[in-house]
């Protein structure tokens, strides 16, 4: 049997090594925290995660359209449009005709949606968000390249018209 001496760590060599347990890490330490956040959206709000980011965003003000509150969050439309109609649904958020055009639909808090929003940690979108922010335009840029790299490699892309929200990557090298 051939070694496979291009996968090895001794093949890799050590500062290499050292620099993908760091990406490794930060990968997880990313998971977890958006799991984490998850987990206790559903737990003490009842909400889920998504769920919980589109309220903060209309927290900070209403938005015009679906389209504009997908702007504003980095997130596929039609995924929006399905948290939306979960949060119409549970009595936190209202769809309205806007003032200045009947044909769009103005989303904002209910006195509900804002007394979770109240009470509610930041969601670990909101913070992911923030760090990215951060970044320079050339970092950002670099990101989303080699993130989406490392998808594509994996096979983990998620075609964004299946109704899945799409990935970090995606959504990233979209707005690069």
């Amino acid at each position: 049997m051939a070694p496979h001496a291009d996968n090895s760590a001794v093949a890799i060599g050590r500062d290499a090594r050292a620099d993908m347990v760091k990406v490794i890490d930060a990968i997880r330490s990313i998971v977890q925290s958006l799991r984490i956040s998850g987990r206790a959206a559903e737990q003490h709000l009842g909400i889920s995660s998504a769920q919980l980011y589109i309220l903060q965003e209309l927290a900070e003000r209403p938005a015009q359209s679906i389209n504009e509150l997908a702007e504003r969050t980095f997130t596929h439309q039609s995924s929006v449009s399905m948290v939306v109609s979960r949060l119409v649904e549970h009595r936190l958020v209202t769809r309205t005709a806007a003032r200045a055009d009947a044909r769009r639909l103005s989303i904002s808090l209910t006195p509900s949606g804002r007394a979770l929003v109240r009470k509610a940690p930041n969601a670990a979108q909101t913070r992911l968000i923030e760090g990215l922010r951060d970044l320079s335009r050339s970092e950002l840029h670099a990101l989303a390249g080699h993130l989406t790299t490392l998808t594509n490699v994996m096979g983990a892309q998620v075609a964004e018209d299946d109704g899945e929200e799409p990935t970090l990557p995606q959504r990233l090298a979209r707005h690069a």
